[in-house]
């Protein structure tokens, strides 16, 4: 994941300010060292290094320790408030009017253009109820024409049949009044691409550009590039005048450089993030939230999102009575876990909450949890609908027979049904309790605790 490294290290250098009783120059300068070098090793621009540790430094000499605060903690905020700065300050909202909208998609070959033109399509409909339409003028490119067409079918969007022997240019003008005859609000221009920036693609760019008018223009920059898209962004800013940014491959082993430096840089927002393959898998861009994962803080709000966009509600409120009354069963468990995978699967969603990056760490010598819950899937889908509704039946040789069909040990659905009929005894008194009693005071792990305890994670949970 993006910034787990850079976490890791500002993390590290941080920790050595515990136990002291104010901040001074001598126990901050290690960690500011440290700090530095972490930034430029995760390909942050040189010059965006200095301007951030010469403010957190002032920051951090210039204020005076709280009351009831540590000077770690204070120094984290310090931190926290500057990443929050460089990355933007605030959101950025896309520019969407009430008459026809039209927003070119710009970029390199291969940053993933065609699917972010997709996946902000999908994000239009959803978010802001617009009518939306796709264009495609890449002609040079025959499989970008039909990977768009092919996105559109698939996820019931409306394509301007493009021939790859027509100039863009007149592809364009013929698409604008089909949008208007299909009555689009928003109509996505999904341009030719190269491996590198080249004055043809430029001019066609502008040509494109003057008859449409955009309402915005985003550029889609890899992620993985480092500074290398903070000089893509930059040609393009200066010659297309660019509206924002969508960061893409976020989710991959990328270094963090080109978001840490992109906005500072350039002056051009980011508005979006691609987390992944999915045409779903778009995120707004909020600044203060992607510092939060990188010092650890977690991204709750996200996670949330996340949790609303794939969660039935009237499902969630049946399971909760079931779990109240005792009636949760494994066909209930199944249909979770498979909330569980549209949301990103746990491993994922543990990125998102506070603390968690301590406690990935120790749990990278345990079975994955995402592998965990895998397995249990398999197990439930090698059980009758009977077995799923009374597991009570589960016999010697039913166990057995599942075993067999979900390539584990008879022992390992012995292990489950155990662990199943505590959950449901701890979910039941919870549900009774209120959620008060979900986090009682000196809990410790294995005691409730789903992240404690010997052998790794305890699922159902």
């Amino acid at each position: 994941m993006i910034f787990e490294g850079l976490s890791d290290k500002i993390l590290g250098s941080i920790k050595k300010l515990k136990g002291q009783n104010k901040i001074s120059e001598s126990n901050i300068e290690d960690a500011i060292k440290e700090i530095r070098m972490s930034l430029l090793e995760a390909d942050v621009h040189f010059k965006v290094v200095k301007n951030f540790i010469d403010k957190v430094k002032a920051k951090a000499l210039g204020s005076d320790v709280l009351q009831n605060v540590n000077p770690g903690q204070q120094f984290i905020k310090i931190v926290h408030d500057e990443l929050v700065e460089t990355l933007g300050g605030g959101v950025v909202d896309i520019n969407v009017r009430e008459k026809l909208n039209v927003i070119m998609m710009v970029g390199l070959q291969g940053a993933g253009k065609t699917t972010t033109t997709a996946k902000l399509g999908l994000y239009l409909r959803q978010k802001l109820s617009k009518k939306v339409g796709f264009v495609p003028v890449d002609v040079y490119r025959p499989a970008a024409i039909d990977q768009l067409q092919t996105l559109a079918k698939q996820n019931d969007f409306l394509c301007y049949p493009s021939k790859v022997g027509d100039k863009p240019q007149d592809i364009l003008k013929a698409a604008i009044a089909w949008a208007q005859a299909e009555m689009i609000e928003v109509l996505l221009v999904d341009t030719a691409g190269r491996l590198q920036i080249d004055d043809q693609l430029m001019q066609e760019l502008e040509d494109l550009k003057r008859i449409i008018e955009p309402t915005e223009i985003l550029l889609v920059a890899d992620a993985m590039l480092g500074q290398q898209s903070v000089s893509v962004a930059e040609t393009f800013h200066q010659r297309m005048n660019l509206s924002g940014l969508v960061l893409t491959k976020v989710d991959g082993d990328a270094r963090g450089g080109a978001a840490l430096s992109i906005r500072e840089v350039t002056g051009i927002p980011i508005k979006f993030l691609g987390v992944g393959e999915k045409v779903s898998a778009l995120e707004v861009f909020h600044p203060d939230r992607l510092a939060g994962r990188i010092l650890d803080m977690g991204d709750v709000l996200t996670l949330v999102e996340r949790a609303q966009g794939v969660i039935d509600e009237k499902e969630a409120e049946r399971s909760a009575k079931r779990m109240m009354n005792n009636q949760f069963t494994f066909e209930d468990f199944l249909a979770q876990i498979q909330q569980l995978k549209k949301m990103g699967g746990m491993e994922s969603m543990l990125k998102f909450l506070p603390g968690m990056g301590e406690i990935s760490k120790q749990m990278k010598n345990m079975t994955p949890p995402d592998d965990e819950i895998k397995k249990i899937e398999a197990i439930i889908r090698s059980m009758t609908i009977q077995e799923r509704e009374d597991h009570r039946i589960l016999n010697g040789s039913r166990r057995q027979r599942i075993a067999l069909g979900s390539g584990t040990q008879a022992q390992d659905i012995n292990k489950l049904v155990k662990q199943f009929e505590e959950a449901k005894k701890m979910m039941s008194g919870m549900m009774k309790m209120g959620m008060g009693g979900m986090m009682g005071k000196g809990s410790k792990p294995g005691r409730g605790n789903p992240f404690g305890g010997k052998g790794g994670m305890k699922f159902p949970f």
